[in-house]
């Protein structure tokens, strides 16, 4: 029998916090030092968030793309930025492993902005399952390794917002962070 956790052991949880640097690129003038320092890294935790829609037929184009490493998670509020080339490189690079959680509504949304491919991504749905994981929700593996839960209270919040609230910038940086933080986990306490 594979490792499971229920909702209501979950909510037992303390919150996790990320105690790492949260840098919000909204400007085109940001974009080179924040590139150039995830460009240099071996493996980013990554995740995004959209608007959601609340009227059948509307879809929203990724508002919100983020790249994570140990210490700082880079917030890309694309709404503002677009999709430049910089950042298409590193979804794109197949010397830089991304991790994310359920990548392919990830990879429909990033399609809606660019045709090339991202490459060198691990989805921990499919990773996990090798270290006897049943649970595959990002809140359920991360409990399970870490006895800490993730709040997912920010998750319908409006990811356009002419500025995103302390609480949604926290929310963001955990979700990129966490999925980097279980592969670094698992593959250095299983090798």
């Amino acid at each position: 029998m594979g490792l499971k956790i229920t909702k209501e052991q979950i909510a037992e949880l303390p919150v996790e916090k990320f105690s790492g640097r949260i840098q919000v690129i909204d400007r085109e003038e940001e974009l080179p030092n924040a590139l150039n320092y995830l460009s240099s890294q071996p493996a980013l935790g990554f995740d995004t968030e959209t608007k959601p829609a609340f009227k059948r037929g509307q879809l929203n184009k990724v508002a919100l793309l983020q790249l994570a490493t140990e210490d700082v998670c880079y917030l890309f509020r694309l709404n503002r930025v677009g999709y430049p080339d910089g950042l298409e490189s590193i979804m794109v690079n197949p010397d830089i492993r991304k991790i994310g959680l359920s990548l392919r509504d990830d990879f429909a949304a990033i399609h809606r902005r660019s045709v090339r491919k991202p490459e060198n991504f691990i989805d921990l749905q499919l990773f996990v399952d090798k270290f006897g994981i049943e649970d595959n929700s990002l809140q359920k593996i991360y409990a399970i390794l870490f006895g800490k839960k993730i709040s997912k209270s920010q998750r319908l919040s409006n990811w356009e917002a002419p500025l995103l609230t302390p609480a949604q910038q926290s929310y963001a940086a955990i979700d990129a962070w966490a999925c980097l933080r279980i592969y670094n986990h698992l593959t250095k306490e299983f090798r």
